[in-house]
């Protein structure tokens, strides 16, 4: 049984180049160059969408969109519980008559989770959506280009 090395991917092969053989067999073959395009076509003038930096782009913009939200409102609590643990005197002292720091401390907890939605959707609304949009569109067009040939 011979060992037959696959084909070049190019045609023309400089002459002091190694000979071409597969280093690790079990991965699969590099897919071979297709026909030229014909004369009449025009080149893209973009990568494909799933090559794009603009995911990339996204996927961080809303990665940064949660963790400000997530820090905001799990920030807070966990503070909230710290203080708890560590300074029950000043979570028993009083603000007005009656009213203990650490009961209004757990009654702010309300707002600041509004605080934290709010912040999520402003991001969303300034930073990830205007991205997607992006993507969406150049992924419409992309789609119709493809329909075309």
């Amino acid at each position: 049984m011979s060992y037959d090395p696959p084909p070049p991917s190019y045609p023309y092969r400089p002459p002091d180049s190694s000979p071409s053989y597969d280093t690790y067999p079990w991965q699969p073959q590099q897919p071979q160059p297709g026909p030229p395009e014909p004369a009449g076509r025009r080149p893209q003038r973009h990568a494909a969408l799933g090559h794009h930096s603009d995911l990339r782009v996204l996927r961080s913009a809303y990665r940064w969109q949660r963790r400000v939200a997530t820090l905001t409102a799990l920030g807070y609590f966990v503070l909230f519980l710290i203080l708890s643990a560590f300074a029950p005197s000043f979570m028993t002292s009083t603000v007005t008559d009656g009213l203990p720091t650490g009961l209004l401390l757990a009654l702010v907890q309300v707002p600041v989770t509004w605080l934290a939605i709010a912040l999520y959707e402003q991001t969303a609304r300034r930073r990830v959506d205007p991205l997607a949009d992006r993507i969406r569109r150049q992924a419409e067009l992309d789609a119709r280009r493809e329909g075309t040939r």
